[in-house]
């Protein structure tokens, strides 16, 4: 399965041909097919998993060979044999990494007396096409990242289909929801399948296009459409910088899309650092927009405006993750541009903290219970993309991988509540709810214990492991300002998550749901929330710190962080593992439960300065900042849309009435001038003149020809004798002259 894993993006491809031809017929209007097709592929992705496994406890047999003589084989279609048995180049697109050799093959590699063990990706290409000496080719490159990512996408996915089954029973397109669904899913995955940045490319377009078209799935509300296209303008801005990034690696690296390659040659420093820093910098534009990194965030809150299953998706597996894993695939263009190994502060790690803190504070003043999910979710895209910055690469992955679960179960449990009380308003038509929806109840309540990092469930492991690589990694003293960003939004992700609970569950059922009793929701909502709860409260001991014992921790460091050499740590001693650090793990647990207890002192006791934006004016001007979201969308709307709006369109209104009317009306007036000259001279004096001569010349001769009908015959014969001399006499005088 290794080498044909182009099948699994390939189902739910063919799956959207299928729901767009045949699904209207069908009686489940096409979502039979979209489950089926998602359903196949999580099983291949599972069995993809079990092979990654295996191939890295039995990894092939490690070859080296000259650098300037690896290619990769233009030929797709199999997986790249060990040079030293085939007599073949290995695939390295110019530069040094291992062969494979047959699979369950095991050998070690010594390095520097040390046993290690190096599992090279594996990699199936063609050529696609080629210009003159540069070949553009396309294909698929699996290893430990892009495995783990086909199981959260494929399961997400399935758990989103089934759920929206239920959700958007009777909606008014149906089928098109699925289609595009199944399209979603697919462009994910060929994403993260990309062997080359020209398909990461390909990918990222498709996903943001599906989001657009999910988004505004109930277009006819002016406001879904609005936010569907604020999201695809954004995403457009921070695309610019994907292109100039893309264009930057491929003519440093001489001419090469290949993932691998680029990442080589950075490692290998033949690439300039320069180059690396300003392609680095241009990509962060791309996954500021793409993963709603501040000040590029505005669109996700918006976009809640789709359908909670788009919603779920987009968080959870799809879309906003595509940015961490851009960076995550390109992670030696990033490490050596920002020198993330020697420095104490760079530009991802500057972002990711900013995103954590003032994402986490928006969450504090929503009312929808989406947009209070959309700004954790910016704040935990933060977590990531600062973990990246610090040097922690798996545990930015592992929080990925933790997060899509316990997010995932979160925004599914928004959308079984707003479906019994057809709400998404917590302050106003919820409150009591644990009593009417309790399978709802629990599962929305592991899923916030694990958000908030509540020990032992998962979020605490992935987030424990981002604050140790911040404190731990780095040059001299670690990132110390990143860690206490990263404990500063562990406090404000559990009182916000408390003001959410405290909203839903607690207190006296208030606007719709005291009008009409909810009921819980049905087995095709309830079974996801609780896959999704069992998963956010277990995946976090998928990678435990090293005291749990050899044989069960660091199972997803050691599965899922590449160990060849187009990563980092295959090459930079400086790279590391932040250890396991018990204060910081207590720090962390004591600085959530605190804000658990004030907000818990805020809303269930009545405790502290209520009312106090009334009677403090800094406060009072602090919550308008956060009401108003810091005034970005005023920003980009009012000033800087709006300003260049404004200008434009006086400017263009100038133009028209002044140039472009100007011209038409003096070729008017030309016209109209032109026309009456041409009326009175040519015209009147011209050809009526003519005309009435004619006239006049045809009704004398008439009178004078009158005369002559006299009935005589005599006078005939006359006119007859005459005209037969005139004509005797011009024949005479013809042949006389001839």
């Amino acid at each position: 399965m290794l080498s044909h894993v182009w099948i699994i993006p390939a189902l739910p491809a063919l799956s959207f041909v299928l729901i767009l031809a045949f699904g209207k017929r069908l009686p489940r209007g096409g979502s039979e097919i979209g489950i089926a097709a998602v359903a196949i592929a999580f099983v291949l992705a599972c069995g993809t998993g079990v092979g990654w496994i295996q191939r890295v406890n039995h990894p092939p047999a490690a070859h080296e060979a000259p650098a300037a003589e690896h290619e990769e084989p233009a030929a797709g279609g199999h997986e790249e044999p060990a040079a030293a048995e085939k007599g073949e180049e290995p695939a390295a697109a110019g530069h040094e990494e291992p062969a494979a050799a047959e699979e369950g093959e095991e050998s070690t590699a010594a390095e520097e007396g040390e046993e290690h063990h190096v599992t090279p990706p594996v990699v199936r290409g063609t050529t696609w096409l080629q210009s003159g000496g540069t070949k553009v080719e396309v294909g698929t490159m699996l290893d430990g990242l892009s495995a783990v990512m086909l199981l959260v996408v494929t399961l997400v996915s399935l758990l989103v289909h089934v759920y929206s089954t239920e959700y958007v029973a009777g909606d008014r397109r149906y089928t098109h929801f699925f289609a595009f669904l199944s399209l979603f899913t697919a462009s994910m995955l060929f994403f993260v399948l990309s062997k080359t940045t020209l398909q990461m490319i390909v990918g990222w377009e498709l996903v943001g296009l599906c989001s657009f078209v999910l988004i505004g799935h109930w277009w006819e509300e002016k406001p879904n459409s609005d936010a569907a296209l604020k999201a695809f303008l954004t995403n457009r801005v921070g695309d610019v910088g994907l292109l100039v990034g893309v264009s930057i690696l491929f003519f440093a690296a001489g001419g090469t899309f290949d993932i691998i390659g680029i990442n080589e040659m950075a490692n290998t420093g033949e690439i300039r650092h320069l180059l690396l820093l300003v392609a680095s910098c241009s990509l962060m534009a791309a996954v500021m927009s793409k993963s709603g990194q501040f000040i590029l965030h505005t669109w996700l809150p918006d976009a809640m405006a789709g359908p909670t299953p788009v919603s779920a998706l987009i968080h959870a597996a799809t879309m906003v993750v595509a940015g961490i894993y851009l960076i995550a695939r390109l992670y030696s263009v990033f490490w050596h541009g920002f020198q993330i190994g020697e420095s104490t502060i760079n530009l991802m790690a500057v972002i990711g903290a900013v995103t954590v803190v003032f994402g986490a504070l928006l969450a504090f003043v929503q009312n929808d219970i989406k947009k209070v999910l959309a700004y954790s979710t910016i704040s935990q895209l933060g977590y990531m993309v600062m973990a990246l910055g610090v040097g922690a690469w798996t545990a930015a992955i592992f929080h990925l991988f933790t997060h899509a679960f316990f997010k995932a179960c979160l925004f599914l449990g928004a959308g079984s509540l707003s479906h019994a009380v057809h709400s998404f308003d917590m302050k106003q038509d919820m409150g009591g709810m644990r009593r009417f929806m309790p399978r709802t109840y629990w599962t929305f309540m592991i899923g916030t214990g694990a958000l908030m990092g509540i020990p032992p469930l998962a979020g605490f492991w992935s987030k424990d492991e981002i604050l140790a690589g911040a404190s731990g990694l780095g040059g001299e003293g670690g990132y110390k300002l990143m860690l206490v960003m990263g404990t500063i939004g562990a406090f404000c992700t559990c009182a916000y998550m408390s003001r959410v609970l405290w909203y839903v569950f607690w207190g006296e059922p208030r606007g719709a749901a005291a009008l009409h009793t909810p009921h819980e929701s049905g087995p095709r909502i309830v079974i996801p929330l609780v896959i999704l709860a069992a998963l956010g409260a277990v995946a976090g001991f998928a990678n435990l710190p090293s005291f749990a014992g050899e044989s069960i921790a660091l199972r997803f460091e050691h599965y899922v962080e590449p160990t060849a050499a187009y990563f980092p740590g295959g090459l930079d001693a400086a790279f590391r593992h932040p250890e396991f650090t018990l204060w910081i793990a207590v720090v962390s647990t004591v600085v959530g439960i605190l804000g658990i207890g004030l907000a818990y002192l805020w809303f269930w006791r009545g405790a502290g300065p209520h009312g106090i934006t009334e009677r403090s004016r800094p406060a009072r001007a602090g919550y308008r900042l956060l009401e108003n979201r810091y005034y970005l969308d005023h920003l980009y709307t009012g000033v800087i849309a709006g300003g260049t709006k404004g200008p434009v369109a006086r400017a263009a209104n100038w133009v028209n009435q002044n140039v472009i009317d100007g011209l038409v009306n003096l070729v008017a007036r030309g016209t109209r001038g032109s026309g009456q000259w041409v009326y009175t001279h040519i015209d009147q004096g011209v050809v009526d003149t003519l005309v009435n001569g004619s006239g006049a010349t045809a009704e004398g001769s008439g009178q004078l020809l009158r005369r002559q009908q006299t009935g005589k015959v005599q006078s005939y014969g006359a006119y007859l004798f005459a005209g037969a001399t005139i004509l005797a006499a011009v024949f005479v005088f013809i042949a006389s002259t001839s």
